[in-house]
């Protein structure tokens, strides 16, 4: 139910565009506040960066016993670009789980994972691959990961929310396409694959916060964020240079908003139906929000008027079309 809050943004843009920051910068802003001014309620947060991240984990470890990586060649983009909506779809049984407060209990919260994988990408059109390992090695990689697939799994559930009353459920992603690519994009990449690869209930609940960058700021900002002693981390992770040129050289959030049918919404044709979802964009082109990846107490207030404007003035046009 439409009320003054938005019931589910889609925050997305280049990698290390602003998108953690800005979530960060909402974290702070007092609640009653953020729901008046920036029709935001109380953030429910989900973000596909931390299976890109165990994709990764899940390689590294299977090329340390001497087996064939299964997501990624190395330190470059997928090996299969339907990845892409494997991410996609584990965010939408996220969504779900979150809507039914879905608690689920396993001996093991890695082999758990393993599972889900696989099957978000079989709907996406993958063929089963963890599954498909030899038993004695998806035991050994499940020990090995198990710590850190059970901290997902319980923070997943710690962020159950006891009402959905002034919510505002945050789901945060990146998507783009080879460096010098022609729009618009083909195959799997950009956000014209994979925005329809969301289920319908977001489709229909769904505004879309662009943050802007050019990707020449966004590889300049990845390298300044990237802490090699907290690859897991949202704020101070890095992407590869070669995925940041390979899958992440242009996005084509542009040409979709000039190629819209209805003014300030992205056209989305999935699940058979056409959906306009209301768009704002964050123009941060010239960087507004790196300060924001300190201590809040460390703030300049300068900057923080001129984030809360250019955020209030995206939000602003999300929520004319919302209510329409």
């Amino acid at each position: 139910m439409k009320n003054n809050v938005f019931n589910v943004v889609l925050l997305q843009a280049l990698p290390a565009s602003g998108k953690s920051e800005v979530r960060n910068f909402m974290a702070h802003v007092e609640p009653k506040r953020l729901q008046e001014e920036f029709h935001i309620g109380e953030n429910l947060q989900l973000d596909d960066f931390p299976y890109v991240h165990m994709m990764r984990r899940i390689d590294d470890e299977l090329a340390a016993m001497g087996f064939d990586r299964v997501f990624y060649p190395g330190e470059e983009p997928f090996k299969d670009g339907r990845d892409w909506g494997t991410l996609c779809n584990l965010l939408n049984e996220d969504y779900h789980d979150l809507m039914n407060r879905n608690v689920i209990k396993c001996d093991s919260a890695a082999q758990l994972l393993f599972a889900r994988i696989d099957r978000a990408a079989l709907a996406a059109g993958i063929m089963p691959r963890l599954g498909l390992l030899d038993e004695k090695v998806r035991a050994k990689l499940a020990g090995i990961l198990e710590k850190e697939a059970r901290k997902m799994l319980d923070e997943k559930h710690a962020g159950y929310p006891e009402s959905f009353d002034n919510k505002t459920i945050i789901i945060e992603c990146a998507r783009g396409g080879p460096d010098g690519a022609e729009m618009p994009l083909s195959g799997t990449f950009g956000y014209q694959y994979s925005l329809p690869m969301f289920c319908p209930e977001i489709l229909e609940n769904a505004v879309i916060l662009y943050i802007w960058v050019t990707p020449e700021e966004s590889r300049r900002k990845n390298a300044d964020r990237a802490d090699p002693n907290d690859p897991g981390s949202n704020l101070h992770h890095g992407v590869p240079m070669a995925v940041m040129l390979g899958d992440y050289g242009c996005d084509d959030m542009e040409y979709l908003v000039n190629n819209t049918e209805v003014e300030n919404t992205l056209t989305i044709a999935a699940h058979g139906k056409t959906y306009h979802i209301p768009i704002g964009i964050f123009d941060n082109r010239v960087d507004k929000t790196s300060f924001l990846r300190a201590e809040p107490d460390k703030w300049d207030k300068a900057k923080v008027y001129e984030v809360t404007k250019a955020i209030k003035h995206a939000t602003d046009t999300m929520y004319k079309s919302y209510n329409k």
